[in-house]
């Protein structure tokens, strides 16, 4: 598959949920979160209520750029995991879902907008 075959919206939306299933198993990655600004989302919210856009599409942007594709993503890491280790790992399984998919990474952006700390240990 190359670039130009991503703008069909229905190969955007499988790619783009294959790339959230891998970020959420990515050890460390504690929830996924819709990319882009506030006013976007609200956006975005406001064409599915009308019917635009299904509010069950991924949370993970991909979109062609050039050669490539620009992915984009909003984690939630565990505090003991480390943001750098999990980032450097979300980076990683995005790059190796699009190596199978026989595309090739434009850019990749990810952004940690929430730490959540360790769960407390019961008291024993």
């Amino acid at each position: 598959m190359d670039a130009g075959e991503l703008k069909a919206a229905d190969v955007q939306v499988e790619i783009a949920t294959d790339l959230e299933t891998a970020v959420r198993a990515t050890p460390g990655v504690r929830s996924v979160y819709r990319s882009g600004s506030l006013i976007s989302n609200l956006l975005r919210a406001g064409a599915a209520a009308l019917g635009g856009r299904p509010e069950d599409e991924p949370l993970v942007s991909v979109a062609p750029v050039g050669d490539g594709v620009a992915v984009e993503a909003s984690i939630g890491v565990d505090s003991a995991a480390g943001s750098g280790d999990t980032l450097r790992a979300v980076h990683a399984a995005i790059d190796a879902v699009l190596a199978t998919q026989g595309l090739r990474s434009d850019s990749i952006t990810l952004t940690v907008v929430h730490v959540q700390p360790a769960e407390a240990a019961p008291a024993g």
